[in-house]
């Protein structure tokens, strides 16, 4: 509200300047939450490697196989677990030739999620891309077919968001499959990191907001079990990073992977 008044008071006195000062305006919020992140000062006020409380509630729809609402900050998916028969397969005929999948991962994101009031057309190519990279990562705990003969079918509907609710799909999936009684081989959890970076100073993020995802140098989402990672989507606003960086990013993404499965 500061914000937007300062900005309101400097179009009314230079209107012809006004898109020049709304970009300035938001290059000095960048600059500064950019170097409060550096000294160890995140938006939220957490530490680089904290992760926002966490919530998580199972039946809480009475009529499915299978539901789960996982909150993670301002961050809430709610998902659901349909189970069918051989005869729900979807068919899929790509351009190696057509088979059949019994395992399903569909995510949606709702204009409300963002408090924005928008027409819902048809899926975004950002809503198959979370919801592949959700699916690829539940995909290798699930059980074989031989030991589980059901279609499964999960759907993702992000209630609300500021940053990863792709991986908040992964944690209420996982949630959402164990409440419909599938015999996982283990739970999976994810999270997403991220990156500022300054000349020679940086600070990794645990669990980053759409803020820290929008002002930051990367999103670095993971998602696996205690054992390890099942699937990794790296997004760089940068030329690239160091090995060192890499690595610490991995470690850091490996101690909040365990605290949200602790609390799963």
């Amino acid at each position: 509200a500061f914000i937007a008044e300062i900005q309101e008071q400097l179009a009314e006195r230079f209107p012809e300047q006004e898109k020049t000062i709304n970009n300035r305006i938001s290059e000095l919020i960048r600059e500064d939450l950019r170097l409060k992140t550096l000294d160890g000062v995140r938006a939220d006020g957490r530490k680089p490697d904290e992760i926002r409380p966490i919530a998580i509630e199972t039946q809480v729809l009475p009529r499915t196989h299978g539901s789960a609402l996982f909150t993670r900050g301002e961050t809430q998916a709610l998902a659901t677990t349909t189970l069918g028969s051989k005869r729900d397969e979807q068919l899929i005929d790509d351009i190696e030739g057509s088979y059949y999948k019994n395992h399903m991962l569909h995510y949606n994101f709702p204009p409300f999620s963002v408090g924005e009031v928008r027409p819902m057309r048809g899926t975004s190519r950002r809503e198959i891309g979370h919801g592949k990279l959700a699916e690829r990562a539940l995909h290798r705990v699930m059980p074989d077919f031989e030991d589980f003969p059901y279609t499964v079918r999960i759907v993702s509907e992000i209630l609300e968001s500021n940053g990863s609710s792709s991986m908040a799909t992964v944690c209420a999936s996982c949630m959402a499959l164990m409440d419909a009684g599938v015999p996982i081989k283990a739970p999976v959890a994810g999270i997403a990191m991220g990156l500022v970076m300054e000349s020679d100073r940086y600070v990794i993020l645990s669990d980053i907001l759409g803020t820290e995802d929008y002002l930051g140098d990367m999103d670095f989402k993971l998602a696996g079990t205690r054992e390890g990672i099942n699937s990794i989507q790296m997004d760089l606003k940068r030329e690239g990073i160091s090995i060192e960086i890499m690595r610490e990013a991995l470690e850091q993404a490996g101690k909040g992977r365990l605290y949200i499965l602790d609390r799963m």
